[in-house]
């Protein structure tokens, strides 16, 4: 499929319509572009203005590209007719020359006029626009030209035949030439720019007849520039496809600590502009100086892109840069305030494990042939059947409508049970000899005195499996235990009428095996003991804590076997306590983006921590200094010696294969009482995945395993003290599942032979 089949996927027929109008972009401005004219070389036609595609009313298979201007509240009334034509009307026709373009940051919308003097445009520049609509609007553009050309209804073109409309870059005999300069200036703009239609329009200054309503936005220029190569993931070809040799940017736009990476032809065509985000996902490699990513459309599909630098040098420059961008994105401030030693921590964050793509790993025992199949094809006919019929599973009743499994809690005591919550109930699962999971009993009635059944926002075991706590969203300073075996809410534990509970853990990684009675929690901005001993008659729950003046934003506490924390932020830094009450022994810097899951190995010396679209794992062994040999809990790591994050994610052609944003449940270890943590498993979407620890430790991180299923998968955990079978709530379902069935993903191959890097340059023509 190519790529405007595929980013737009344009299903609605022109002629089906009940409304004149098809698509319309509901605030802009309209320009009159002169290039040759130095005196009012653009105009502003209509200050405030709205675009629509109707339907010629008069003649079949005709459509009208119509600009009009919008008037605030009693304008309309104070002009003059003579003075103001407030509409203007365009034939769609291949003639028009149409094409999507970027104006200081903003999509706009080019056409020739043709009642104007030679090489004048129109240009309507979108505000307020998500890119769908652009998107939308130059299909619907592109189909009403092929209905006008052809005369026959545009359901019967193929993405293939709408390329005929699509204004292509000129073709260029030269190889773009680098340039390495950082935050040039305004006036030092490169000789391919200036030859550069696009450059010139957006380089032009604004000649308005009419008062702005605000003032014109500040142009940034490009902060480093690198000739390079553009290679698109196709998926059907099994490899990356080169579309065109580019120049690949990192620009600002009009917020301070927005970025784009860019990619633009000699002659200025804007192949692709993405917002650097952590949700690019992007991945470096410095043997082959190219570094990929993905980007999803506002429609949802996703793509996996790539930039092969010309050499290593070039590469380097663009990685620091995009580091340094990233970062300034992620936590709202400058790279130059960053202490030397959060920098060296954020840098090594960022690195990717350096190996080239089409290798194996012949020593791995799970690498076994791809649950995506040998190809697309096949992979789409495996899809019609159920996937995973082989496997034990178990659903309870369904409850209200529109529940869903949403919560997941794998038992630590004997009675191997697992439970499942769904909207204000909870199932309880049995696990049998066999493997399999059996539905068992439900847990209805989650009301307590006068509190109406909740639906509650977290549930952990506790006290050998026989009590489930309960977090209310509407109770948010007490918690609640259910009686498992009575099957109700028998306590109510206030915890601080002042402080708001967020999360959650047991008093030490095994505490839910034994009688242990207290537990731990954080609100946003503290960390705290609950003891529910203490609160006889209604009294406060809370023990020990630690209090911060500062909104610190705490989403998540484990804790190691010795009964010590590490405990996440949303601003994406982690603390280390050696115990509840005291401050911490080390703060490691924050990432940029939020936290929403973290564990621990029992022992302390390893953290996985959860972002949206990646892991993080951190050895928090004490390597130098003074207190070599120490962990983190117990002491704070030398200044320059922090630890070096491993980060863990999917690869940009595996996620583009999956289609949909990558967003991890959070990671958990393999648990159990003497044994020694060897894998990790999280979830995204319908797939389930999991890494080989021992790999990561290593420094090979990309050593995962994955499984897709027929629904989502909400939560998964490994069954305690067993690390090869995986416990998977999906939005309807139960399943128990082992480590072995899941499979390796194929690598995926930039060193394909040169007469398959086939030039797609053709199909790469509107920004993304």
């Amino acid at each position: 499929m190519n790529i405007v089949g595929r980013i737009f996927g344009f299903g609605a027929s022109l002629q089906d319509s009940n409304t004149p109008e098809l698509v319309k972009l509901s605030s802009g401005q309209l320009f009159l572009v002169r290039p040759g004219d130095a005196r009012t070389p653009r105009e502003c036609l209509y200050n405030d203005a709205m675009a629509t595609v109707r339907k010629a009313q008069s003649v079949e298979h005709n459509f009208q590209l119509v600009v009009t201007r919008v008037y605030e509240e009693g304008e309309e009334d104070i002009l003059d007719d003579e003075e103001e034509n407030s509409e203007r009307v365009f034939l769609i026709g291949e003639e028009l020359e149409f094409r999507v373009s970027v104006s200081e940051g903003l999509p706009s919308l080019v056409w020739r006029d043709l009642a104007g003097g030679d090489g004048e445009l129109y240009e309507f520049v979108a505000t307020n626009t998500n890119d769908a609509t652009i998107e939308l609007f130059a299909q619907c553009m592109y189909r009403a030209m092929f209905e006008r050309k052809y005369r026959r209804s545009s359901d019967e073109a193929s993405p293939k035949d709408l390329q005929e409309f699509v204004v292509k870059p000129k073709e260029s005999t030269k190889k773009p030439k680098a340039s390495t300069s950082r935050v040039a200036s305004s006036s030092s703009s490169s000789a391919r720019d200036e030859s550069s239609l696009s450059h010139a329009m957006n380089s032009l200054t604004v000649a308005d007849k009419t008062t702005p309503k605000s003032p014109p936005k500040p142009t940034y220029p490009a902060k480093i520039s690198q000739s390079a190569e553009l290679y698109l993931w196709e998926d059907e070809e099994g490899h990356f496809l080169k579309q065109a040799d580019v120049i690949g940017s990192i620009n600002s736009r009009t917020a301070p600590y927005d970025y784009w990476i860019t990619a633009t032809s000699e002659e200025g065509q804007q192949f692709l502009s993405h917002k650097i985000t952590s949700e690019l996902n992007a991945r470096w490699s410095a043997k082959l100086s190219s570094v990929t990513w993905n980007y999803t459309s506002s429609q949802g599909h996703l793509s996996s892109w790539c930039l092969k630098f010309d050499g290593p040098e070039q590469y380097k420059e663009f990685q620091d840069m995009y580091s340094l961008c990233l970062y300034e994105h992620g936590n709202t401030a400058s790279w130059e305030k960053a202490k030397p030693d959060e920098k060296a921590y954020l840098m090594s964050s960022l690195e990717s494990e350096d190996i080239e793509m089409g290798e194996a790993d012949s020593d791995d025992e799970d690498a076994v042939e791809s649950v995506l199949g040998a190809s697309a094809t096949e992979e789409s006919e495996s899809e019609s059947e159920p996937e995973d019929n082989d496997e034990p599973s178990s659903s309870m009743p369904l409850g209200e409508k529109g529940d869903r499994n949403s919560q997941l809690a794998v038992g630590y005591g004997r009675n191997n049970r697992t439970f499942v919550m769904r909207g204000d109930k909870i199932g309880v699962f049995n696990h049998t000899d066999e493997g399999k999971v059996e539905y068992a009993a439900t847990i209805k009635d989650l009301g307590f005195k006068k509190m109406k059944n909740f639906k509650p926002k977290h549930m952990m075991l506790h006290d050998r499996d026989k009590k489930m706590i309960l977090m209310n969203p509407l109770q948010e300073h007490s918690l609640f235990a259910v009686d498992i075996e009575y099957g109700k809410i028998v306590e109510e534990w206030k915890v601080d009428d002042n402080i708001t509970v967020n999360n959650i853990a047991p008093n030490s990684k095994f505490a839910q095996t034994t009688g242990e009675q207290t537990l731990v929690g954080t609100s946003g901005n503290a960390i705290f003991r609950i003891d529910p001993r203490l609160g006889g008659k209604g009294g406060n729950t809370m023990a020990d804590s630690k209090q911060y003046t500062t909104k610190n934003k705490f989403s998540g506490v484990t804790t190691t076997t010795d009964g010590k924390l590490a405990v996440v932020s949303e601003k994406g830094d982690i603390r280390l306590f050696d115990t509840v009450g005291k401050i911490a022994k080390t703060a490691l810097p924050a990432m940029g983006d939020p936290i929403i899951g973290v564990d621990v190995s029992s022992n302390g010396r390893w953290i996985v921590a959860t972002c949206k679209t990646y892991l993080f794992v951190i050895d928090t062994l004490i390597g130098d200094g003074k207190y070599a040999g120490s962990l983190g809990f117990d002491r704070a790591f030398p200044a320059d010696s922090k630890p070096q994050p491993k980060r863990l994610q999917l690869r940009p052609e595996h996620a583009a294969h999956m289609d949909h944003d990558i967003s991890f449940t959070p990671a958990r270890f393999n648990i159990g009482e003497g044994q020694e943590e060897n894998a990790i498993v999280t979830s995204t979407g319908r797939y389930v995945i999991a890494w080989d620890f021992s790999k990561v430790k290593k420094n090979k991180l990309d050593g995962y395993v994955i499984k897709k299923y027929e629904d989502d998968v909400v939560q998964d955990n490994f069954r305690f003290g067993d690390d090869k079978e995986i416990v998977v709530a999906l939005a309807n379902d139960v399943l128990a599942i082992n480590k072995k069935q899941l499979k390796r993903l194929p690598r995926a191959s930039l060193t394909t032979p040169a007469k398959q890097l086939k030039s797609r340059s053709s199909i790469v023509n509107s920004p993304y």
